[in-house]
Parts: structure tokens; sequence; C-alpha cells
């Protein structure tokens, strides 16, 4: 089984940058604050003040973590946790709590938590629970990148699939490493400069009919409007 290599930096720093988590707290100040530490590690947070929110956003969008406290108004953290399971068995759950109470401890045992964190919330706990929750997914062969035509990559197998034959496509190495430079940066153009310079390391290494040629053959394989290229500016990827 995969697990994440914690001293290699880019291998959860892809998984981070594709994560949704929902976010629960009822204290505006310490909400903000997780919420801006959480907006540097993750694609997107969806940052609520209670329960009743939060299940509406989990129903309506792709929700990868949940982090929620226990201690919340109408709908408690427990009482929050055991609505989402009794749809969703498997996402990954942390706690956040004040309490320290047995009772409470019991209780949280037995809604299958990533991890119970006592506040105040250090940084390097935080980052710790989020690895851990990002290797739950990868577990349950849920981290997957999907493109048009029924395309998707596996990051982690570093694999690409046709869902459709459900048969692997080959990749060459150069072709991996600019896709998954493309998934990591998927929120942004990127030139052809940079792209010479971070995935060839050195942009007098290729020329610009090589790097043409590399990203043809990449986009025959995730389909043709996956990777689109913006006339003199640079390239971007279109995740489903």
């Amino acid at each position: 089984m995969f697990t994440i290599d914690k001293n290699n930096k880019n291998s959860f720093k892809i998984i981070f940058k594709h994560l949704n988590v929902l976010y629960i707290e009822d204290d505006k100040n310490i909400r903000e604050n997780i919420t801006k530490t959480l907006e540097i590690l993750v694609n997107k947070v969806y940052s609520l003040e209670n329960a009743k929110d939060a299940l509406e956003i989990f129903k309506t969008n792709r929700i990868d973590i949940i982090i929620s406290d226990i201690n919340l108004p109408k709908i408690d953290g427990i009482e929050f946790i055991k609505k989402i399971r009794q749809v969703d068995n498997y996402i990954p759950i942390i706690l956040l709590t004040a309490y320290t109470q047995k009772d409470y401890l019991l209780e949280a045992t037995k809604l299958k938590l990533i991890d119970y964190l006592v506040k105040p919330i250090d940084f390097n706990i935080l980052n710790e629970a989020l690895l851990k929750a990002s290797q739950e997914i990868i577990n349950n062969a849920k981290y997957i990148v999907d493109f048009e035509e029924n395309i998707s990559y596996n990051v982690m197998k570093k694999k690409l699939y046709s869902k459709t034959n459900e048969e692997e496509i080959d990749l060459t190495a150069k072709e991996m490493d600019l896709l998954e430079y493309f998934i990591q940066n998927n929120k942004r153009l990127i030139s052809h400069e940079e792209i010479k310079t971070e995935v060839w390391n050195d942009n007098f290494e290729v020329s610009d009919s090589a790097l043409k040629n590399v990203l043809n053959k990449l986009r025959k394989k995730v389909g043709k409007n996956t990777i689109n290229n913006i006339s003199g500016v640079g390239f971007r990827i279109q995740l489903n």
C-alpha cells in the first residue's frame, strides 16, 4: 500500500493543493485564523459557523476532508459527524475541541475519526492531521484527477487510465513530469519559459519544437481540450 513520504514535499503538496476542506467553528477569531492557515495548504476551504449550513455545503459540493469543532450551536460536532457518517462512512474527519473529558473522547472514538485535536491548535499538529487524512484518501483509492473523455490520473500511482475501456495509457517520463507540473499549478497559466525551466530544469536544454512535441503527445492522451494554449502567454490545464 502506498504511504506518503513526509520528507518528499512535492508528494503531499500536490495532494493538498487538490483537497477541498469543510471547516466548522463558531468562534469567529479562531475560524478566521484556522481558515487562513488552511487556505495556504489546500485548494478550497468552506468555512462555516454552524453544522446546519455545513450539511448543505456537504450535499452540494465535493468535500474531501471535514474539520469540525465539537462545541457548535444547535447541532453540536458529535451530532453533525453522526449525520455525515449516515451518508459517508469514509470521508476523513478531524475533530477539534477544548474538551478532554473521557465521555467526549469515548463518543468521538465511535465516529471513525482521523484525529482528535485539543485547542489551541498548533500548525504542525494540524499539518500532521491533514497528512493522515490524505493518507486515508489514498488508501481508499479516492485521490484521482479526472479529465475529459473519461480519462483519469492517479497522482500517487502515477498512472493514466481510460475509464471507458479500463486500460492504462502509457506516459513517457517527460510527459508524466509535465502532467504533474500542470496538475500542481492548475489554477494559473504557465509560460513556455517556466515549463522549460521547471520541467526540463534548464530552459537552454530544450528547444521550442521539442517542448511542442511533448505537449502535443500529452494532449492526445489526456484530451485535446484539457491543456489550453493561450497564444503568446502559455498553457493551463482544465480539471473536471
